[in-house]
């Protein structure tokens, strides 16, 4: 326990660092994340938290990064994604693991160059935040197997 807090507190420090947190369901990894969150220096933003299972493709890319009016049927208005509403704090990416193949290369994106496009959109858009994902998977057997993009794979 004393070796989680001392790194919990390392990653607490630093508020641009991408975290990934692995372990078994059940083991505290969302209540690591808000401590990560609460004792960093963005504790006073928002703390915004996805769970990446059970969600279509289209609907975590919309809840994800936005989409612009008219981008699909039902986007009868512009709309800003949970990545834009926690500019200033942290985003909490719950089970990574079931992420879909075809989301993966526009998270890379996302983490490489903080900037990301809304569904439908057409400019470039770029958040101060931190990102923290955690899964219960061995991404990197997932990779090995060819269900999680090397190139995505956060830690």
């Amino acid at each position: 326990m004393q070796e989680l807090a001392r790194q919990v507190e390392l990653l607490a420090k630093s508020d641009k660092t991408t975290g990934l947190l692995t372990g078994e369901s059940g083991t505290g990894k969302g209540w690591v994340a808000r401590i990560i969150h609460r004792l960093g220096p963005r504790a006073a933003g928002p703390f915004i938290e996805v769970n990446c299972g059970g969600l279509s493709a289209t609907f975590l890319d919309s809840e994800l990064f936005g989409h612009e009016k008219g981008a699909f049927t039902d986007a009868k208005e512009r709309k800003q994604g949970l990545f834009e509403l926690a500019e200033g704090g942290t985003a909490f990416l719950d089970e990574i693991g079931e992420l879909a193949p075809e989301l993966q290369p526009k998270l890379l994106k996302f983490l490489d160059q903080k900037t990301f496009r809304r569904v439908g959109g057409t400019r470039e858009l770029t958040v101060n935040m931190r990102l923290i994902a955690a899964t219960n998977r061995d991404l990197q057997a997932d990779v090995k197997g060819g269900r999680f993009a090397r190139t995505c794979s956060i830690g």
